[in-house]
């Protein structure tokens, strides 16, 4: 078959089941799978491909057909203009995070030490200590796969990060207490688990099926991880050290008020390209 059939061939498998956005889909997982960029498919659309190649192709429409996410697929996702690793144990980093991090860059000065909280992939971490000068940042998981793929993330960049496994703040007090030196951090960070439990089944079906539920589910009213950070917060933040999240569109109320009732001031919600709440930010007062 030649490119082009290859193509026709994928947009149409992908339409049948469903799968939205078939055309980039099917573009995508064909240059994936041909090492081929966008350019092929007008310029060099009749090339006659290999059996091996027409073969791979079809078994990732396969697996897309499926509602497997693209990203599950080519174990790759470009977040901050950067690559990261990705697969089933760790959330597809989405551009709305971007958000999150570009709002924290604005306030990040060189030295400084960020604690990123449900860090997966490691992708909001590793991004800020990219991007800045002689910082330090620890990365929190209670996936230890995850974490896997947020090291193979830290070495792929060639950065210096800790990663640790445990429930949020836990694991600081062995690994914190094992050095000298100061142990507060100048920024929390976070993109925790936000979506209410009886939501999830709502999810599009490549979240809902594919993605780990452990890094979705804030429990009854998603925001159980939110009431977490926020009450520990303060004993690991430097005075006016900063605290950001990532929360859903309809969560600003609710996590401002979570933040004053424990002392944080100069709150800030910051809206995403939609328009729509997503990431807020406080001092420590």
């Amino acid at each position: 078959m030649t490119y082009k059939e290859l193509y026709a061939y994928g947009v149409k498998a992908l339409e049948e089941a469903s799968v939205a956005e078939a055309a980039l889909n099917a573009r995508l997982l064909l240059e994936y799978v041909c090492r081929t960029d966008r350019n092929t498919l007008l310029v060099h659309g009749d090339s006659v491909r290999s059996p091996i190649e027409e073969e791979f192709y079809k078994i990732t429409i396969e697996k897309r057909r499926q509602h497997i996410p693209l990203q599950h697929i080519t174990g790759e996702q470009e977040f901050m203009g950067l690559v990261f690793r990705v697969n089933e144990h760790t959330l597809v980093p989405r551009q709305d995070t971007e958000i999150l991090v570009e709002e924290a860059m604005r306030y990040l000065g060189d030295g400084m030490r960020i604690l990123d909280l449900c860090t997966g992939s490691g992708c909001i971490l590793l991004s800020l200590l990219k991007y800045s000068n002689e910082c330090e940042g620890i990365g929190i998981d209670i996936s230890e796969k995850a974490l896997l793929v947020a090291r193979e993330n830290a070495g792929r960049l060639g950065l210096d990060a800790s990663f640790l496994c445990g429930d949020l703040f836990e694991p600081l007090a062995v690994f914190l207490s094992e050095r000298t030196r100061d142990k507060l951090f100048d920024i929390i960070i976070s993109n925790p688990p936000y979506i209410p439990s009886g939501e999830i089944a709502k999810l599009m079906p490549e979240v809902r099926d594919h993605e780990p539920h452990m890094a979705l589910d804030g429990m009854e009213d998603g925001l159980y991880f939110y009431r977490k950070i926020i009450d520990k917060a303060p004993s690991y933040l430097r005075k006016s050290g900063m605290l950001l999240f990532e929360i859903g569109c309809e969560q600003a109320k609710a996590v401002s008020a979570l933040l004053r009732e424990k002392g944080f001031g100069a709150i800030e919600v910051i809206k995403d390209y939609a328009g729509l709440d997503r990431v807020i930010k406080a001092d420590l007062c």
